[in-house]
């Protein structure tokens, strides 16, 4: 199958895979609330929404730049140490006593320059994005331990707290964090060249660079939006839990890779629709909240989790050889 130069589908075919992601939430959100009723409990409760929100922000944020990585073709393997990185580093600076508007500023620099990093790596040496991001998340993970010891930290000021565990009309502030988020990518990947190039490189990056898109810098670019996007995720954690740990993040990388696969973003790059993939982080969130309230083993919600995420790529797939 040739791909076009822009790499998008057609608004038919994306609004069918909508669809069809919808009416799976729908068919998930009846399959637990039956499931858990036959048990005696209940899952429909405001206090569980609010869970599966909040549990499900901080991996739908992280997820926003997972996709636009993987709208290029590519992946980053590093963003659940970068979450646990800039914990422990915000950590230290707020309880050195630093302005914790500065702290966040300084994480998310951090996060941007990680993602610089690795988009600089992989695009001028034109080493496999798998093994960058394999490397930084190893670098990280290990620079994490040095900065602290290795030990969490905690004892934060209520101002950090207020950044996750506010509310607003009754339900947690982070579905106005996640809500903003997305609607700013959403609007910059359909409506500005950045979306369009990104859309581009995925679809056929040769062709691409022969129509004149400078390919290395718009991969660049994509690995710092995810970069700058792990980072703020790891300020959400911070806050939700004002407890920084440094072993906080692990694998929020797959968690993210995989709301961004049940969203129906093409592994091989240049097909998907952003907005799905906060559906995909929703979906991942119900899935543990209703597996949690069952009671079912934790070695056993992996293993679910595990066949979701397969059953996702297997029908893209499907669709894609259909199409040929």
């Amino acid at each position: 199958m040739n791909k076009s130069i822009s790499g998008k589908k057609d608004g038919k075919k994306i609004d069918l895979q909508s669809l069809t992601l919808y009416i799976g939430t729908i068919v998930i959100l009846l399959i637990f609330t039956i499931a858990c009723r036959i048990a005696g409990k209940d899952f429909l409760t405001v206090r569980n929404i609010q869970n599966v929100i909040t549990q499900s922000a901080v991996i739908a944020v992280i997820a926003i730049g997972q996709s636009i990585v993987i709208l290029t073709g590519g992946i980053d393997l590093s963003v659940g140490s970068v979450v646990g990185f800039v914990g422990i580093l915000g950590g230290l600076m707020i309880k050195a006593g630093m302005p914790i508007g500065l702290a966040c500023l300084i994480i998310i620099a951090v996060g941007v320059l990680v993602g610089a990093v690795n988009g600089s790596i992989l695009s001028r040496g034109k080493v496999p994005p798998f093994i960058v991001t394999l490397g930084t998340m190893q670098i990280i993970r290990g620079l994490t331990m040095v900065l602290n010891s290795g030990k969490p930290i905690s004892g934060f000021p209520d101002g950090l707290k207020a950044i996750m565990n506010t509310k607003i009309l009754g339900m947690p502030i982070s579905i106005l964090y996640v809500f903003v988020l997305y609607a700013v990518m959403i609007l910059i990947m359909n409506k500005t060249r950045l979306g369009r190039w990104i859309y581009s490189i995925g679809g056929n990056a040769k062709a691409s660079k022969l129509a004149g898109i400078r390919t290395n810098r718009i991969e660049t670019y994509a690995y710092i939006i995810c970069g700058a996007f792990a980072a703020i995720g790891g300020i959400l954690l911070l806050s939700r839990l004002s407890y920084a740990d440094p072993n906080a993040g692990s694998g929020y990388e797959m968690d993210a890779i995989a709301a961004v696969v049940i969203g129906g973003i093409a592994m091989s790059g240049g097909k998907g629709n952003i907005g799905n993939t906060l559906v995909g982080a929703l979906i991942l969130g119900m899935l543990k909240c209703g597996l949690q309230i069952l009671n079912v083993p934790v070695y056993f919600q992996t293993i679910i989790i595990g066949l979701a995420i397969i059953t996702a790529v297997y029908f893209d797939k499907s669709k894609e050889r259909k199409a040929e």
